[in-house]
């Protein structure tokens, strides 16, 4: 028997490896089964150049677990070792000191794992002695045992063992009890070993047999050796593709809308499957989707550091190893092969997308509506990918129909161009809320687009400035003669007076929630009498503030909107000459009292002409506030007459709710009002 001690200058380094690594102290599995798998591979690659003479065999790697024992062992059929190689790759621990160690590494514990041989060394996370036997593929070579309990000391001997490979024995230490249980292992093996080149197997197979699940003989094999991304595209069907989804993503209901296959060896290598989930209208932040392998290892479902933001909606496997696992997060966003990665993974996404638009656009046009919230969520956040993207993004307006952005432009440029050259494109984000407005549109032949997903806010107001001479505007942000103005506008059947009689008598009914301007447009006489609307700026502000959860000036203010009346409607024309034939003899007395206080105010003005402030006579000053304090007095006057006979009036009620109810604002008490009185009127 030899005994030694293993080269390390730290009096004890396994206890440092155990506190150091002990939040990620489950890898460990996934080190010494990925050594088994280098060891089997080993052995496959030396028989195929005839290096190795003997028969393969069965080389699928074996763990086992030995409750009574305590023990977790990991077998392989692969090259093995002999008394050399186990000093040299197993006894040579090549660092300086542990403080060094620390040092090197204390912004990243993962960074440990593959570095001086400790991929084996991680076993002592979980054990409290661990041995090895092993016999080398060399024929002259015998067999030996090797035994460390945690101290420095270790011990080799001789061993008998009939065939070639490696056991790797962990005796598993009180505090990692959970190693010894089979759902836990299974779980270990299920996420790092799945898709790793060489058999594994765990357990036994089971069969139903006599109204029972029965244990077979046969072993139970957990992983898949060919995953669909090792292999070439060309031998691949799309059934092949959701079947692989399924395996990756065995809970989900719902189809892959597309696929990806990335299959790159220069300038770097790049393999994998990329598939674009259903997102259902809403972005559903799962950044641990996409699944990083390198040579079939699992490594991490983090991948934020080698993916643009946008691409982590997307769900699937890269496998490179090219990318440099084992060092820290700021390492990796500065690392050129990772930036080239990146890039190309984006130029792939854009050109996959872009070849099926033309290939298939009635396919594409089928899956766009779960697919635009992807696309949107690239181009926000991505140049690159929105240079290419603005190719194939579609726009749906809505009779459903779909438009690339240039198509768009195309199809409604002749109708929809204002007097100042401006192409309007007009949109709903509730295509029931604004129906009226929408209807409205359409009488004059214009398009309104369907603008109701979660990033369309965002999307509007970074796309605008990019699409020169062209605005985006919600089909209720004001009347439809306004949004779209043309130099031949609509007369109005009222006079100045008769709108800013009106204007008092409107106001008084209007509603207390939020705050409402009234003004008169002259509109078709065909348009509703009253139209809310919402001023374009503002909504837009006060839905950015709401979506991104952050509160601000615009997200504070109160809901404002804009009551238009429609000067030129039958029941307006109707409700002013019922104002007139109320209180119009009212009002003209007023209105000449007013006019007479304006001309004795032009007066003095006259004689102010021309004269300093201290130059004017005190008599004149007094007498100027005099007039002003008068025409103040009448001026509400008169509007406590109008205000009076409004809220007297059923009729402007009645067109006010009729607005209202349009934008769906009428609710509760008020709604209940507003039918009795449309029984009380009709009656």
């Amino acid at each position: 028997m030899q005994k030694g001690q293993i080269n390390v200058t730290s009096d004890n380094i396994f206890p440092i490896i155990k506190k150091f690594l002990y939040s990620d102290h489950e890898i460990f599995l996934r080190e010494l089964v990925s050594n088994a798998v280098d060891a089997t591979q080993k052995i496959k690659t030396l028989s195929s150049k005839g290096d190795f003479k003997g028969d393969l065999d069965d080389l699928t790697i074996k763990i086992k677990i030995d409750k009574e024992a305590k023990t977790l062992t990991v077998s392989d059929a692969g090259i093995g070792m002999s008394s050399e190689e186990i000093d040299k790759y197993i006894n040579q621990i090549a660092f300086s000191s542990a403080e060094e160690f620390l040092e090197k590494y204390k912004d990243d514990k993962n960074a440990i794992i593959g570095h001086f041989g400790l991929g084996f060394y991680s076993s002592f996370m979980v054990s409290k002695k661990v041995e090895i036997k092993t016999k080398s593929y060399v024929e002259d070579k015998v067999a030996v045992k090797w035994e460390c309990d945690g101290s420095p000391e270790y011990t080799i001997e001789e061993f008998e063992k009939e065939n070639r490979g490696t056991d790797i024995i962990l005796h598993i230490d009180d505090e990692s009890g959970e190693f010894l249980e089979e759902p836990r292992i299974n779980e270990l093996l299920t996420k790092y070993c799945k898709f790793l080149p060489v058999k594994i197997a765990f357990g036994k197979e089971t069969e139903w047999k006599d109204g029972k699940s029965t244990e077979t003989e046969k072993d139970k094999i957990i992983n898949n050796p060919n995953p669909a991304w090792t292999v070439k595209p060309a031998d691949l069907k799309e059934e092949d593709y959701k079947k692989f989804y399924k395996e990756l993503y065995p809970t989900t209901m719902d189809e892959p809308l597309f696929n990806i296959h990335l299959n790159v060896d220069y300038p770097f290598n790049l393999t994998g499957i990329l598939y674009f989930p259903v997102l259902k209208n809403n972005i559903e932040i799962q950044k641990n989707k996409i699944q990083l392998y390198s040579r079939q290892v699992f490594i991490t479902d983090s991948v934020e550091e080698i993916v643009p933001e946008f691409l982590t909606l997307l769900h699937g496997v890269i496998d490179s190893p090219d990318i440099p696992l084992n060092v820290s997060r700021s390492f990796l966003q500065s690392d050129t092969n990772v930036k080239k990665i990146s890039n190309h993974i984006t130029k792939k996404v854009a050109d996959r997308l872009n070849n099926i638009f033309k290939k298939d656009r009635d396919t594409f046009e089928k899956k766009w509506d779960d697919l635009k919230i992807f696309v949107q969520y690239g181009m926000l956040s991505n140049e690159k990918f929105y240079e290419k993207a603005k190719k194939f993004f579609l726009f749906k307006n809505t009779e459903g129909k779909y438009f690339t952005i240039e198509e768009y432009e195309k199809l409604v440029k002749t109708n929809q161009t204002d007097k100042d050259k401006n192409i309007i494109f007009l949109y709903t984000n509730d295509a029931d809320a604004q129906y009226s407005f929408i209807e409205q549109a359409k009488t004059k032949g214009y398009d309104v687009l369907e603008m109701g997903g979660q990033l369309d806010s965002h999307f509007i107001n970074t796309v605008e400035p990019k699409l020169t001479g062209k605005r985006f505007s919600r089909v209720d942000a004001d009347v439809i003669e306004k949004i779209i103005a043309k130099e031949d506008g609509f007369e109005s059947k009222l006079s100045s007076y008769e709108e800013a009689n009106l204007t008092a008598v409107f106001k008084s009914q209007v509603p207390k929630q939020g705050t409402f301007f009234v003004n008169f447009e002259p509109m078709d006489k065909n348009a509703n009498p009253v139209l809310i609307t919402q001023n374009e700026f503002m909504r837009r502000m006060k839905d950015m503030s709401k979506l991104g959860g952050q509160p601000n000036y615009y997200g504070d203010l109160a809901d404002s909107y804009n009551l238009v009346v429609n000067s030129n409607h039958e029941l307006i024309v109707r409700i002013s000459k019922q104002t007139e034939e109320a209180v119009g003899e009212e009002i003209a007395v007023i209105k000449q009292k007013i006019d007479a206080v304006t001309k004795d105010e032009e007066a003095l003005e006259v004689l102010k002409k021309d004269k300093k402030e201290e130059e004017i006579p005190q008599e004149e000053k007094d007498k100027a506030d005099e007039l002003s304090e008068k025409k103040r007095d009448l001026e509400n006057e008169k509007e406590e007459l109008l205000t009076k006979y409004g809220k007297e009036n059923k009729l402007v009620n009645q067109v006010i709710d009729l607005g209202l109810l349009a934008n769906n604002l009428l609710k509760g008490k008020a709604l209940t009002e507003f039918v009795k009185r449309s029984i009380e009127l009709i009656d």
